[in-house]
């Protein structure tokens, strides 16, 4: 399983905006995953995405590496930002945006 967890580290550390989901953006399979997709997306920058169904290993080892048992998952610049809720919550908020800009500036935009 280490290569599991190097997988995911690398994942992480790559991507400064990366969401763990069920389905991809464009077919999330699963509401939570759906309502989380959107939030990010309407950020307006672009992010990275692991497509857990397909990816048994990860959706098995991650809970345990982020001590966040359930998915989708939003990381930011490395930092477990969390499901859902929070991720809902803080889009609500106005919070998300500004997050996600800083860790993706427009000028990076492709």
């Amino acid at each position: 399983m280490a290569d599991t967890l190097d997988v995911i580290k690398q994942q992480i550390g790559e991507n400064p905006v990366l969401l763990y989901m069920k389905g991809s953006p464009n077919q999330p399979m699963c509401g939570f995953s759906a309502q989380t997709v959107q939030a990010v997306m309407s950020c307006g920058r672009r992010f990275a995405f692991v497509d857990i169904l397909q990816n048994p290993d990860i959706r098995a080892e991650l809970p345990k590496y982020a001590n966040w048992p359930t998915f989708p998952q939003l990381w930011i610049n490395g930092e477990l930002v969390g499901g859902c809720d929070i991720v809902t919550d803080m889009h609500a908020k106005g919070e998300l945006q500004p997050l996600i800009e800083a860790a993706v500036p427009a000028d990076e935009e492709e």
